[in-house]
């Protein structure tokens, strides 16, 4: 095995654990970490802040790791997180607040702040839309904001045939590519959202297709002599096997599928607990 395929391994087992943690869909997790940094957790941007596997921007970090970072460990980073008078967050210490978003390029708590960060954008859209949220519903709160995102799928749910430029004409002169087709022709909100739903789900479809069933498995029951210890007690040999069966489930999805959100099943855990021993899960 060569060590892209142990690095990625290791961050696709970090996503998977943190969609057992959550509740968040594995395969929306892997196929925007695939969108946003094709898995490389070191990845930064060359126009903002974002930076590492989710291309957290700055405030957006603070944000996240200040509501969440306590139960995942991170209690010392969440308490050093302050609020202004304006809602600006801050860290006044430069080498705490250098260390905070550092933890962007940690595949571990990138993918559990990633995760809370949907969950809660999940509930919010959910709660706005009267309707599940799905997958691509998600990515568009990623990308646009949850503020964004809210406006721009009530607006389609009205009216898809909308010109998203005409709507959103400030992230249309950022992101040209998204907003207008080859022709230079506003695309609807409608083609926008239906662009984003098949990004996402070749996505996850090819990072998923990195994991084979044997290698993903293989690399989780054997990574620096670490035992696997499973709800049933089942030995290496019987980890690997079910492994194996569970992960053919994860080859072929469909695009709707990959974009869908789902509660994890029991499965889904238990081969999370059997490929994460070394992460401490």
């Amino acid at each position: 095995m060569t060590v892209n395929s142990i690095t990625t391994g290791r961050i696709q087992s970090a996503i998977a654990l943190a969609s057992s943690k959550t509740g968040v869909d594995f395969d929306y997790l892997l196929g925007q970490a695939k969108l946003e940094s094709g898995l490389n957790a070191n990845a930064k941007a060359g126009t903002s802040s974002a930076s590492g596997l989710y291309q957290f921007i700055e405030q957006s970090w603070l944000s996240v790791v200040k509501k969440h970072g306590t139960e995942h460990g991170l209690g010392w980073a969440a308490n050093s997180i302050g609020t202004s008078s304006s809602g600006r967050l801050s860290v006044g210490d430069a080498g705490t607040k250098a260390a905070i978003l550092a933890l962007r390029n940690d595949p571990g708590a990138a993918s559990l702040m990633a995760a809370e960060y949907a969950s809660d954008n999940k509930a919010s859209l959910e709660g706005s839309l009267n309707r599940p949220a799905s997958g691509t519903d998600l990515y568009m709160a990623h990308f646009m904001g949850l503020g964004g995102a809210t406006k721009f799928l009530k607006t389609m749910q009205a009216n898809p045939q909308a010109s998203g430029a005409a709507l959103f004409p400030a992230a249309a002169r950022a992101n040209h590519n998204v907003f207008y087709d080859s022709n230079n022709q506003p695309r609807t909100l409608s083609a926008i959202y239906d662009r984003f739903a098949d990004k996402l789900g070749a996505a996850a479809a090819g990072a998923s297709a990195t994991a084979t069933p044997t290698n993903y498995a293989s690399q989780a029951l054997d990574m620096d002599g670490t035992t696997v210890v499973t709800g049933s007690n089942e030995s290496a040999d019987d980890a690997l096997a079910w492994a194996t069966t569970a992960m053919n489930k994860f080859t072929g999805k469909t695009t709707q599928a990959a974009a869908s959100i789902l509660r994890p099943t029991p499965d889904t855990a238990r081969l999370a607990y059997m490929m994460l021993a070394r992460l401490g899960g």
